[in-house]
């Protein structure tokens, strides 16, 4: 008979009804409607008889008027940057529920903290309409520091095929408020690295920098009326970031090149022996 609510997530940036960019607490929200949309919530839940870990999820029009959508029995992707803001570990939670304990002490205190943003990292194409990409990740580095949270289930060597959901990893900033989570995600996602596949990194980027973004005015249309900008192209991002990363590793004697040399017998530059090579071996 104890229902709660942990609080709202926006979600409005989506690519074909499937979420790319989460964060919370919701531009779109004052303190009036997340009270009104949160009781909504728990009497879903309670109605239902439901117990664990849910979600609910409604549409909000301009008008500050919200619908039900559907409740997901389940944690969501975008959960961890509920967990930046309230501090808990809702896996934790939920075990807890499923043992028969009652609900943490922590829990029934939650306030929000701060502002957390969320970018899924998917294995695909931004500028050819987010088509899949396979392949084996080459080269895998990812961002961290204080805020900084990266969930992902790759590394290097890692072969992305076709048989599962093209997510590769959820990169989650949390700061003070938004612009602080704001700027701290654009570092996070430009020390971002992974080779082999494309991602739509550098397209997330874009979004977050944008007028639309920046202004919260965010919507569930924004990326059909916004296509990937030009000159934004990964695959050449990703040639140059290779190059430069054989230069740094071959300087330091990590590279084992596994064809010869130039035609003058002569490598001056990266390209030169660019063909088959392994990233972080020794000669």
């Amino acid at each position: 008979g104890n229902v709660i609510h942990l609080f709202e997530r926006e979600c409005s940036i989506q690519r074909r009804h499937q979420k790319i960019i989460e964060e919370t607490p919701s531009p779109a929200l004052t303190s009036e409607l997340r009270g009104k949309m949160g009781a909504v919530a728990v009497k879903v839940a309670s109605a239902a008889n439901y117990y664990s870990t849910g979600t609910v999820e409604f549409l909000l029009n301009q008008s500050g008027e919200f619908y039900f959508l559907e409740m997901n029995t389940r944690l969501q992707v975008e959960h961890p940057i509920t967990e930046m803001v309230t501090g808990l570990d809702l896996v934790a939670e939920q075990i807890r529920i499923a043992a028969g304990e009652e609900i943490s002490s922590g829990a029934r205190k939650a306030k929000q903290s701060g502002h957390a943003i969320e970018c899924r990292i998917y294995a695909e194409d931004a500028e050819n309409n987010f088509f899949p990409s396979t392949g084996e990740i080459l080269l895998y580095e990812e961002p961290s520091g204080p805020g900084i949270r990266v969930d992902s289930g790759i590394k290097r060597g890692s072969e992305i095929g076709i048989e599962y959901d093209p997510i590769l990893s959820k990169a989650i900033a949390h700061a003070d408020d938004r612009e602080k989570s704001r700027l701290k995600m654009i570092d996070a996602l430009e020390r971002y690295t992974i080779l082999g596949v494309k991602t739509p990194i550098h397209y997330l980027i874009e979004i977050l920098k944008s007028e639309e973004f920046r202004s919260g005015q965010t919507h569930t249309s924004m990326i059909d009326e916004s296509p990937a900008p030009v000159g934004c192209n990964s695959g050449e991002m990703a040639l140059a970031v290779a190059a430069a990363s054989v230069a740094i590793e071959a300087g330091m004697g990590r590279v084992s090149f596994l064809t010869g040399q130039s035609d003058e017998d002569e490598l001056e530059t990266p390209w030169d022996i660019l063909r088959d090579w392994r990233m972080g071996e020794a000669v």
